[in-house]
């Protein structure tokens, strides 16, 4: 291995370009797997027998596993070393997938879902440190980001049309089944190309309480939110596991506090860029990850399409992020700065999901849904990419791996609390507009409406936020490194002058 990264400066950089393709191979796996099981849900409904509240948790058991353990996942790639943690999540992710595709019964299928979802989060906590850690250079890092947020986003659409042209071709199985050659080369070139670079280590020990904590904690929370649909918001069972998951949580921080070493460092959420773009990313992409759901609810339930059709009808707003994504956004990003694109790419998103609230039950493709997704496509290309280079500025790189934790864990819980909250609000304004009269279609149309609608103003107060929270930030922590250049230059001119 060594010889490999002491070869040439271009075989060096050809082998980082090929090493982020692996590690967005493992992302992109795991991009499928948010999307490409809900079109193959009614075939496994069928085929093992689940009821209708049995079969939420073919997805709800990878949701909790991915969600729970982000945090932990990344904080252990910065002790233990990033690339074996990497390798590990993509390995289970793979044998999980196996298991799936092979199951035969609820619970070997639900079991299997849970440690694909555990795989999942392990080798996708490290990827943003690993690619931080790889690229150094700004221009390099901001091409690299790009291609990684194309994956992470777009992979969802894509997931869409894979599970529909399996599920039609085949059976439900294969959509598990595609997963195994993907992992599979993965760990080979994984371990070929990504470089192993020395973990913080282990020899204060492993803060195995805070760990539990931290990570029943998060459970907890994302059991009663993604569970909320079939209990209500306000029942005993949310609020119940949600003071459960608060209690954790007070505990987690006041133990934190007092270990000598903990295993999540307070100096992590003392870094203000890392926080706020948290928040603006969770106002913003909580709604345009719900056009994923409730967007290919209405083509299917309204327009009538089939799934794979539905699939197809979300390739134009993959391919406008593929086309930002492979060049212009990271060139934007060098040329104007992140507050340049953040704003813009914000609006036109906010538009899209404006313009879907006004589609109806008899609207055409071409003029009323493919200009809303085009508009979405760009928007979420334009505005992830610099949130993502303005959450990892200021992270120390030994810290590199829990900060990608922190940002995979924002991205998650806003689009599964989101997912909760419009699907909700679309429930209670169908029943409603059923009540009044209105037919199935024309009620289920008010319900999507109002998500689109809500969705569209949870984008602005993103961009409120944009202006108002994290503009400050950025434009401080860019006087801020100007001057330690000047500082830097100033003592390299006074330290030639002594020679």
């Amino acid at each position: 291995m060594s010889q490999v990264f002491s070869a040439s400066p271009g075989v060096t950089d050809r082998r980082r370009w090929i090493a982020l393709i692996v590690v967005c191979l493992a992302m992109l796996m795991n991009a499928l797997d948010s999307s490409i099981v809900n079109v193959a849900l009614p075939s496994i409904q069928r085929s093992l027998h689940f009821s209708a509240s049995g079969l939420t948790w073919v997805a709800d058991a990878y949701l909790i596993a991915f969600g729970s353990f982000l945090l932990l996942a990344g904080r252990l790639g910065d002790l233990l070393g990033r690339k074996k943690i990497f390798l590990a999540g993509v390995a289970l992710f793979t044998v999980s997938s196996l298991a799936c595709s092979l199951a035969s019964s609820q619970a070997m299928l639900i079991t299997a879902r849970f440690f694909q979802g555990l795989g999942g989060a392990v080798s996708t906590s490290v990827i943003v440190a690993i690619i931080v850690t790889e690229f150094s250079g700004e221009r390099e890092r901001a091409r690299a980001m790009s291609a990684y947020m194309f994956v992470a986003v777009g992979g969802g659409s894509i997931g869409l049309l894979v599970g529909g042209v399996l599920t039609q071709a085949v059976n439900w199985h294969w959509i598990f089944v595609i997963n195994v050659p993907i992992g599979v080369l993965t760990l080979v070139l994984g371990s070929i190309l990504i470089s192993e670079r020395p973990g913080l280590g282990v020899k204060g020990g492993v803060d195995v309480l805070g760990s539990l904590l931290m990570t029943t904690s998060l459970i907890a929370g994302i059991y009663a939110i993604i569970t909320v649909a079939g209990y209500g918001w306000l029942s005993n069972h949310t609020l119940g596991f949600g003071a459960l998951s608060l209690l954790l949580g007070v505990a987690f921080v006041a133990w934190e506090g007092r270990v000598a070493h903990p295993i999540v460092p307070f100096r992590i959420l003392k870094l203000k860029s890392l926080s706020a773009s948290s928040l603006v990313r969770g106002l913003s992409f909580s709604s345009m990850f719900a056009v994923f759901f409730f967007g290919a609810l209405y083509l299917e339930k309204v327009l009538g399409y089939s799934p794979l059709r539905t699939g197809v009808a979300f390739l134009p707003m993959t391919l406008a992020m593929a086309v930002m994504s492979l060049g212009p956004t990271s060139r934007l990003l060098l040329r104007y700065g992140a507050m340049k694109l953040l704003i813009p790419g914000i609006s036109a998103a906010a538009l899209g999901l404006w313009l879907l609230s006004h589609a109806g039950v008899g609207a055409s493709y071409l003029t009323a849904v493919l200009p809303a997704l085009v508009l979405l496509g760009v928007g979420m290309s334009v505005s992830a990419v610099p949130l993502l280079t303005i959450a990892m500025a200021d992270v120390p790189r030994e810290d590199a791996g829990l900060a990608s934790g922190v940002v995979n864990v924002s991205m998650w819980l806003a689009s599964s609390a989101g997912l909760a909250v419009f699907g909700t609000l679309a429930a209670s304004r169908t029943v409603a507009a059923r009540a009044a009269g209105a037919t199935v279609r024309g009620a289920l149309i008010a319900g999507y409406h109002e998500v689109f609608l809500v969705g569209a103003g949870a984008a602005l107060v993103g961009l409120v936020a944009t202006v108002t929270v994290l503009r400050p930030l950025v434009i401080r922590a860019n006087e801020l490194r100007a001057a330690e250049g000047e500082a830097i230059e100033l003592i390299e001119v006074a330290f030639a002058g002594e020679f």
